[in-house]
Order: structure tokens, then C-alpha cells, then sequence
């Protein structure tokens, strides 16, 4: 099941966020974050009426995915950023692609009209999912994210939010 995200999943959202801040380049947080921490970013992304959605099974958090704001000037409020994160173990089970097909969904009904991804590089997985929400490869940064002692590049995918209005 998927749903809106709540304050009470925060703990759940950290233990997620958590594992790739500790073990992965995925994010470029290198500090563990609280779950209060991850309560404020989920009220917030609510405050500015966007969704924070959570994958739910048997009342355990999967994974989640979430939009932000692409930019702060009034001419980019229709554009979003999208992310999504999966439990350790919950990869590659379809999860990914049912939160972001809800999110995408519920950004189009709202009316956005483009969402863009950043995915450091390489990493397969994600290229696949999200070009398989029909996201194209716009932007390549190399170099621009030091993390456990090495440089990581950044892609960036963006993709038409009328399509998944249905």
C-alpha cells in the first residue's frame, strides 16, 4: 500500500535515509540524521502542498519517495524534484516503481508539469527507473560530490508529468 506520509513514520524514514547516508553515495549527506530530523523535512514537503508518500506492508515502511521544489524563483513552480528510497532488501521488487507511478500521478493532478531526478553516477538501478517513467538524460556534472574519498559525478532526468494525469 502506498499513502501519505506522516510525522509518526519519520523513525522508519531515518533507519531508511540513514543506511544510504552510512553506506552508499547515493546522498550526499555524510552525517546520520534523527528522526526528528526527517519530521521536519516531511512537514515541510506537506506545508508547501507537495506529497511525501511512504510504501507500507504489514505496518512496515518499504521505502518512500517524495517532491520538492526545483528552485525558489516563482517562474519554476511547476517544476519539481523527485527522489525515492528503498529499505535494504526491498530493491528490485517493483516497490520503486509503485511509489514513484503514485507520486508522479499525484503531481500531475496537481498540476505540475515537469519533474527532474539527480542520480549519482553510476547507478543502474535508478537510470532504469526512472527512465522507465519515460525521464530522458538532460545533464551530466562530473566531479561534483566528494564522498568517501572519491568524486562522484551527477545526472540529472526529467520527464513530462501529463502523462501519468491518467
Amino acid at each position: 500500500m502506498v499513502r501519505e506520509a506522516s510525522e509518526a513514520d519519520a523513525a522508519a524514514v531515518s533507519a531508511i535515509y540513514n543506511h544510504y547516508i552510512e553506506h552508499t553515495v547515493v546522498t550526499f549527506e555524510e552525517t546520520p540524521l534523527p528522526a526528528a530530523a526527517l519530521a521536519a523535512r516531511i512537514a515541510e514537503t506537506r506545508a508547501a502542498a507537495l506529497p511525501w508518500l511512504v510504501a507500507v506492508r504489514g505496518g512496515e515502511v518499504l521505502g518512500y519517495a517524495y517532491a520538492g521544489k526545483w528552485k525558489g524563483r516563482c517562474a519554476f513552480r511547476y517544476t519539481v524534484e523527485v527522489t525515492v528510497y528503498l529499505a535494504p532488501g526491498c530493491t528490485g521488487r517493483g516497490i520503486g516503481k509503485r511509489l514513484y507511478g503514485v507520486l508522479f500521478r499525484e503531481l500531475a493532478v496537481r498540476g505540475y508539469h515537469c519533474a527532474i531526478g539527480g542520480i549519482a553516477l553510476p547507478n543502474a538501478a535508478s537510470v532504469a527507473l526512472h527512465e522507465h517513467f519515460g525521464m530522458e538524460k538532460v545533464a551530466h556534472f562530473r566531479e561534483v560530490g566528494y564522498k568517501f574519498e572519491r568524486w562522484i559525478d551527477v545526472g540529472y532526468w526529467q520527464g513530462m508529468l501529463a502523462a501519468h494525469a491518467v
